[in-house]
């Protein structure tokens, strides 16, 4: 491999999103940001909207910023959050801008589904996903409950990166890891469930055709290229569902691993060849999703940076205080003082953090933290923990021995949680790498065109290219120790 190739990854968040130029090289992959700009939400009537043509307008405007620059560009590919999508007309066109999972719209749907259509044992035996009153398939009951007239009239229902797809390639896809987003996929026929389409009035002919990541769609229409400039750009489906391309960046030697992909939230798993669905992992609400290559995402979705991030707000005092000098005093403070469950109902939306914290060491009878140093460890000592409950349902139920944990994602600088989450699940930490979503989507892109051959390929690639940083486990008997009080006080 000598000749440099070039990739450009669309990558969307629901608050914001940004594409990124990927060149590969020999053993080397690198990324630079091409462009960063908004996800704003529309309110507007009764609903809440994700404005499409405005995502559209941003790819175009970066696709000419490639022709400009005269970027010899291989291929291109998008990844999403989740659960959302866009319904199309027989004649192509968008049937107005998509509803965002944050509308309330879904609030009491889910319950109803269960009641009217499948009990929810029945769903998750069909589909192993964890139980969201914004997943697809709520979404959709709630829109024929609601006689949604634009539903009523849709030709094709395309989840949100394979819209975007649909508009640059005029090809309608169903890319397999955004579509196990939906609690409508059955891992174990590789497709969506007809019995729970049909459930909420579609056939699956209205969706696209089952596409796995690594998959050549097509090529940019001549709108497409006019528009931009660009010739006959080849597009491909990534891992659509961003966590899945972070996923697939883990830059693992082999099986024998966890991950912890680290932000405001935490999503800790496995990949495995085949979907854990069983009793165990159905009361403990994890999810099966799509993998790459045939895989399975085992995971538990955990409250993560978000309750240090809304306890950072309150503390405009501390706006010059870099985040790693606020870690760093949240290290010197007393170990274990006060300990919450970060995945109490609590935490989810409070007014104040810092009030939520309060509350919950009263309602347990511990002292309650008084500096913003207090509220730190407190929050990075009982993330540490439920980390460690999590790996061991991991263990539990895992069909190979776990011995490393890769954290990636943004929470990966946090050295001093990395070194806490080796401490409290007495397993070796590689952290690292930050980005990891761009760069599973731009390795995707990357074996499409037969550049690499495999994701193990991958993983080396992305191993070569970046720092990991080490942390083996230390104090492990405190930390044990630590762990029963956990137990004590958030059972």
């Amino acid at each position: 491999m000598s000749d440099k190739k070039y990739y450009l990854a669309v990558d969307l968040g629901a608050t914001s999103g940004r594409t990124v130029i990927g060149s590969l090289t020999d053993d080397k992959v690198e990324l630079r940001e091409l462009t960063r700009f908004g996800n704003e939400l529309i309110h507007m009537g009764k609903h809440v909207y994700w404005d499409l043509y405005a995502l559209y307008n941003e790819i175009i405007k970066a696709l000419r910023m490639v022709a400009t620059e005269q970027i010899p560009l291989s291929s291109i590919g998008i990844d999403t959050w989740g659960c959302d999508f866009s319904l199309i007309a027989a004649d192509g066109a968008l049937l107005r801008n998509p509803l965002a999972y944050r509308d309330p719209f879904t609030n009491g749907a889910m319950e109803k589904y269960f009641q009217e259509k499948y009990n929810k044992n029945k769903v998750y035996e069909l589909t192993g996903i964890q139980f969201m009153n914004f997943n697809s398939l709520f979404q959709l009951y709630a829109m024929q409950e609601e006689n949604y007239s634009a539903l009523r009239i849709a030709d094709k229902v395309l989840f949100t990166p394979d819209a975007l797809t649909y508009l640059l390639t005029g090809k309608a896809i169903c890319e397999y890891t955004i579509a196990s987003t939906s609690e409508m996929l059955n891992p174990n026929k590789g497709d969506l469930d007809d019995t729970l389409v049909k459930s909420v009035g579609l056939q699956r002919s209205q969706f696209g055709q089952l596409t796995l990541p690594g998959t050549l769609v097509g090529t940019l229409t001549p709108e497409v290229q006019k528009l931009t400039g660009l010739g006959a750009v080849p597009v491909v489906a990534v891992a659509g569902h961003d966590t899945a391309s972070a996923v697939a960046a883990v830059p693992a030697r082999d099986e024998h691993f966890a991950y912890l992909s680290s932000g405001t939230w935490s999503l800790m798993g496995i990949e495995t060849h085949k979907p854990i669905i069983n009793a165990r992992s159905f009361n403990l609400n994890f999810t099966n999703e799509g993998g790459i290559e045939g895989t399975t995402r085992f995971l538990k979705n955990i409250c993560g940076m978000w309750l240090y991030e809304r306890c950072r707000r309150e503390w405009p005092e501390l706006k010059d205080l870099s985040h790693a000098e606020l870690q760093e005093q949240a290290a010197g403070e007393e170990a274990f003082r006060s300990l919450i469950n970060p995945d109490d109902a609590l935490f989810a939306a409070p007014d104040s953090m810092t009030m939520a914290i309060n509350t919950y060491c009263r309602r347990t009878s511990q002292l309650l933290p008084e500096t913003p140093a207090q509220y730190c460890r407190c929050i990075f000592d009982s993330l540490a923990l439920r980390y460690r409950q999590v790996m061991g349902y991991l263990k539990e139920m895992a069909p190979f021995d776990i011995q490393v944990l890769h954290i990636i994602g943004g929470g990966s600088k946090n050295a001093y949680l990395d070194q806490f989450t080796a401490n409290s699940c007495n397993i070796r930490v590689l952290a690292g790498p930050q980005e990891g979503t761009a760069l599973g989507n731009v390795m995707l892109q990357a074996k499409a065109g037969g550049r690499v051959k495999d994701v193990w390929e991958m993983r080396r690639i992305i191993a070569h290219s970046i720092n990991l940083e080490s942390y083996e486990p230390k104090d492990t008997e405190l930390w044990k120790e630590a762990y029963n009080k956990y137990l004590e006080i958030t059972t």
